[in-house]
């Protein structure tokens, strides 16, 4: 079985492999293979990777939004019921001689 020094690059017959992708098994020269989540891949197979992630990505995007959504209406749904329940409790004297009154009928 030949060993890493005696294979050569799949991209570059010329070149000899400095490393074997995980992901596929084949050969490949420093320009072919790069690190991405502290393993050395070929550029196919971290195409194939990031092109599934981006997917998921996508598919759970739109989920993770309508939920944001939601989750902010009702915050600010309970923010103005406190609002609205701290002025219900405002006794009616604190608005005494105010314009808040309502007019006097002027005939009487």
């Amino acid at each position: 079985m030949p060993g890493l020094l005696d294979q050569r690059c799949r991209n570059h017959a010329a070149r000899e492999a400095v490393a074997r992708c995980p992901e596929c098994a084949l050969f490949y020269c420093r320009e072919c293979v790069t690190e991405h989540e502290d393993r050395v891949l070929c550029a196919v197979c971290l195409k194939r990777i990031v092109g599934l992630n981006a997917a998921n990505h996508r598919r759970w995007g739109i989920v993770t939004t309508l939920g944001q959504a939601f989750i902010g209406l009702i915050v600010a749904w309970f923010f103005f019921y406190l609002v609205g329940q701290g002025l219900l409790k405002i006794p009616e004297t604190f608005h005494e001689g105010t314009m808040w009154n309502a007019p006097e009928a002027e005939g009487r």
